[in-house]
């Protein structure tokens, strides 16, 4: 099955083990490690996740749009650890990696988001990770880019160990696709990004929009989630443009109000995040384990 159709059929049932997987890999099931847990008020639109590399056992998240330039920290049963503030904008900050950096670890924040493509060009802003007891980040650099091909809406942003940084469009108004900002990266000028695959048509419905991605931290796999469907690759076919069959995992029986993130463990954990279905409602954090 091509990767277009079965993300056009979005097949998969719901076993009674966990849940349903489809594509490369049929016979591996992904399990929830757990119910749910509730993340904090401050976390009331978690729209990214990134798992912490300094401090294993935080994950990083951050609001969407209309909310202001703060970084979230969580344990892994959702309680508030920290909060950072970043003195850069916050148009529309949608997705959150983590990757090896000059300075250990970094964090990639995607302000990258534009539901009317109108913007003139997208940021990322990159900051070591935050250690225990800050409030405010530092050494905070900026990144702009734009597509060769005019705005595009996005909400999932991927780093692999290379430095590359990969962005997805959501698939709003056009076919979703994939785009690469590689290094050496320059502060001083819009980059342009580069074209590296389209992956799917535009979907027909909104649940099967892109809103998240990320890589593993070896870079050998990326996750790309929609609102009810996860797409594990084989992240060096996946970015190279050869013919790659994902691994189809139906997110459906979680329940989630509007899932928006996703962080990769070593240990085969996939970590996800869903902002709040209703003002009466949390957003919540799942995990779940996985035998890739």
């Amino acid at each position: 099955m091509s990767a277009a159709a079965g993300f056009r059929a979005l097949a998969g049932l719901v076993l009674a083990s966990g849940l349903a997987v489809a594509g490369s890999a049929a016979a591996e099931v992904c399990s929830p490690a757990g119910p749910g847990r509730n993340l904090p008020e401050v976390a009331r639109e978690s729209s990214g996740l990134a798992l912490g590399r300094e401090r294993p056992g935080l994950l990083w998240t951050h609001n969407d749009r209309g909310n202001g330039a703060l970084l979230h920290a969580v344990d892994q049963e959702g309680k508030l650890a920290q909060t950072v503030s970043l003195a850069e904008p916050a148009v529309d900050w949608e997705d959150i990696e983590i990757a090896s950096c000059a300075d250990g670890s970094c964090l990639y924040v995607g302000d990258i988001g534009d539901n009317d493509s109108m913007r003139d060009h997208i940021a990322i802003h990159r900051l070591p990770e935050p250690g225990e007891g800050a409030s405010e980040a530092a050494d905070v650099v900026t990144l702009r880019a734009r597509y060769p091909e005019g705005p595009r809406d996005a909400e999932s942003l991927f780093v692999l160990p290379s430095g590359d940084i990969f962005i997805v469009t959501k698939g709003r108004d056009t076919g979703v696709a994939l785009y690469r900002l590689p290094p050496p990266h320059s502060f001083d000028e819009i980059a342009v990004l580069e074209h590296v695959r389209e992956l799917f048509p535009m979907p027909l419905n909104s649940d099967d929009r892109i809103s998240a991605a990320t890589s593993s931290s070896d870079g050998s796999r990326v996750a790309i989630r929609t609102y009810r469907q996860l797409y594990i690759y084989d992240a060096a076919r996946l970015v190279g443009g050869a013919p790659v069959e994902p691994t189809v995992v139906d997110l459906a029986s979680l329940g989630e109000g509007q899932g928006e993130g996703i962080a990769l463990g070593d240990d085969g954990s996939i970590w996800l995040s869903s902002e709040a279905a209703n003002r009466r409602s949390f957003p919540v954090l799942n995990r779940l384990l996985c035998s890739f």
